[in-house]
């Protein structure tokens, strides 16, 4: 008997099998580490693609769209302009997207946000570096500075036009609020704040003063990293 593969048996198996079983073990035994974002965006493509090399795709998608966050984090009409995108590679890349943004939300509702700062930021930064519009939130704390309510309040440009002042304290007031946080992105990736985003939080700062509800900090969100207000000495 040969001791080479049958020839039907070769042809049934899928293309890359050996390439994928090699990827799965070193993300299996490796450790967080063990995988370049390529591959790591090449493995989210294996549920997407049965058959098949998935490695081309995916170092296009990076290419593209500059990173592996900035493809999960893509708008699927931009992803599906990719050749071989289909609507499963879309929605492979966005269950994945969603996942992390659930483990992150998950660390920051579990713990008081000042006490796990860092795991707020991670939060946010995947939540929303990505962002292609100026998104507005605000974070409403109780007592003990954890997590009440995640509120998408404007999406658009930061100005009192925009923004209320007394609106920002009042919804608090309404829950029965302590605390919040400001936070905003900046689509153009330089996180940096501008004027107006100093005045309207002084401005969210002196109503909250009035009405019993402390601003502990304005966080800026982009591409480039983040800024707080308060640890620039601006609040």
């Amino acid at each position: 008997m040969s001791s080479q593969e049958p020839e039907s048996t070769a042809k049934s198996r899928p293309s890359g099998a050996g390439h994928r079983a090699r990827l799965r073990e070193r993300l299996l035994n490796g450790g967080a580490e063990a995988l370049a974002d390529y591959e790591v965006l090449e493995y989210l493509l294996f549920g997407a693609q049965a058959r098949g090399d998935t490695k081309p795709l995916a170092k296009e998608l990076i290419e593209r769209f500059g990173s592996l966050s900035g493809v999960l984090d893509a708008e699927p009409g931009a992803l599906k302009q990719v050749k071989g995108v289909s609507d499963t590679t879309v929605g492979a890349l966005k269950i994945a997207a969603l996942a992390a943004r659930r483990m992150a939300r998950s660390e920051v509702r579990q713990k008081p946000v000042l006490g796990s700062w860092q795991a707020l930021l991670d939060y946010l930064t995947i939540d929303m570096a990505h962002l292609t519009v100026e998104r507005v939130r605000v974070l409403y704390l109780d007592t003990r500075n954890r997590l009440m309510l995640d509120h998408h309040a404007h999406e658009g440009t930061v100005d009192e036009a925009a923004i209320h002042p007394r609106e920002v304290i009042r919804r608090g007031l309404d829950i029965g609020a302590s605390a919040l946080i400001l936070v905003h992105n900046h689509p153009s990736g330089n996180p940096e704040p501008s004027r107006a985003d100093i005045q309207i939080t002084q401005r969210i700062i002196e109503a909250g003063r009035h009405l019993g509800i402390t601003v502990h900090d304005h966080v800026i969100v982009g591409r480039e990293g983040h800024v707080s207000l308060r640890s620039k000495g601006l609040i």
